[in-house]
């Protein structure tokens, strides 16, 4: 196995791993981050969740950011075109998105020394939840590898994100079965 390809299988393994340790979403989403960001020596990587009226990307975690780009401003969805394209489902690469006008933030990415970006969406069944977003600071071209890993990674993303979901859901559920429990031997 070449060197590229077991640095992939280590961090996939890597995401997987943290994936079934915590159940935390923030410390998941914050790890699976960090791994891209190593596996695919790039700049910085983010993942950004869609609230649930659908209008604006909301920060999930990044990596390798400042902190003004990250509170450069709400990613608002009607105003990205590209973040259109990636809620449709597709990946999207954008070579220089200092001058892409699907870009929202152009000239924040040339101030952040932003230069290429690609974007696979999280799904889970036929709905996207959110955006795995890959950051260079150089004109980079994605090899096919790197781009099967980052789907691979959005996908684990998206199921880590779906199994916090259940596991919250069944905690209340939970709760709420042992409050009415007690309320029933206190009768």
């Amino acid at each position: 196995m070449k060197d590229k390809e077991t640095n992939y299988f280590k961090s996939l393994y890597e995401v997987v791993r943290v994936i079934h340790s915590s159940l935390d979403v923030n410390i998941v989403l914050e790890e699976i981050v960090k791994s891209v960001v190593g596996a695919l020596n790039v700049k910085a990587s983010s993942i950004r969740l869609l609230e649930s009226r659908r209008k604006v990307l909301i920060m999930g975690a990044a990596f390798g950011l400042s902190k003004s780009y990250i509170k450069k401003g709400p990613v608002l969805v009607k105003e990205s075109g590209l973040d259109q394209k990636v809620l449709k489902g597709q990946l999207i690469y954008i070579k220089d998105v200092q001058n892409d006008p699907d870009f929202q933030y152009g000239a924040v990415a040339k101030t952040e020394g932003i230069k290429s970006l690609i974007v696979a969406p999280l799904s889970t069944g036929k709905k996207v939840i959110g955006m795995l977003r890959v950051y260079t600071d150089k004109v980079r071209e994605f090899k096919k590898e790197e781009i099967q890993f980052l789907e691979a990674v959005a996908n684990l993303s998206a199921l880590a994100l779906d199994n916090a979901r259940l596991h919250q859901v069944l905690q209340t559920d939970y709760d709420l079965l042992v409050a009415h429990k007690y309320r029933l031997d206190d009768n």
